[in-house]
């Protein structure tokens, strides 16, 4: 009786996690390239969906500096520059919803990173992504950087993903390439 038992209970699990509740996830790639130059400065960075008529549909994330810098050799305190500061020089990403809060929430704010690849996944589930109609959209990347430039890569997709839908953009200074993958 108990090899019985464990058939049925096998097939729910199964079952439950081939459910669409855990399908149509986002992933996304972001590579932040490695500069030669004197002074480097990890760049600001936001990304979020807008639709076809430019509007913001969802946020998925920014990074941002989260932590007051550390005393440099020589001085007794560090700098009390707050990182919310420089959140305008992500003028696109401001002007549409930065200005309109006063701090990202914690659900897509993050730390700055360094230059390397970065994967995130965002599950059907992120509110950026729960309520989204059926439509063309765009995403957008943008990133700012001290004492650098400021570039802006947008990647038209359809939600949700009949099949599995791939694209990338290819950044020229501030951003490498970003991709983007959708499953359905």
């Amino acid at each position: 009786m108990p090899s019985m038992l464990r058939f049925p209970l096998l097939a729910a699990l199964l079952a439950l996690t081939a459910s669409p509740v855990l399908a149509g996830d986002l992933h996304l790639s972001i590579a932040i390239p490695r500069l030669d130059v004197a002074e480097y400065h990890r760049p600001y960075l936001a990304a979020w969906i807008e639709r076809e008529d430019n509007t913001v549909a969802g946020q998925l994330l920014v990074w941002y500096q989260l932590d007051k810098p550390k005393a440099r050799k020589g001085e007794k305190t560090a700098p009390s520059e707050d990182g919310r500061k420089w959140l305008p020089d992500l003028r696109q990403w401001w002007r549409r919803v930065g200005r309109q809060i006063e701090t990202p929430p914690d659900s897509i704010a993050g730390a700055t990173r360094p230059p390397a690849t970065h994967t995130l996944r965002f599950a059907r589930s992120h509110a950026a992504l729960a309520e989204l109609p059926a439509g063309n959209y765009r995403l957008v990347v943008e990133a700012a950087r001290e004492v650098g430039g400021r570039e802006l890569v947008k990647i038209p997709f359809q939600w949700p993903a009949a099949s599995v839908s791939e694209a990338s953009a290819e950044g020229t200074s501030e951003l490498g390439k970003v991709e983007l993958k959708i499953s359905p």
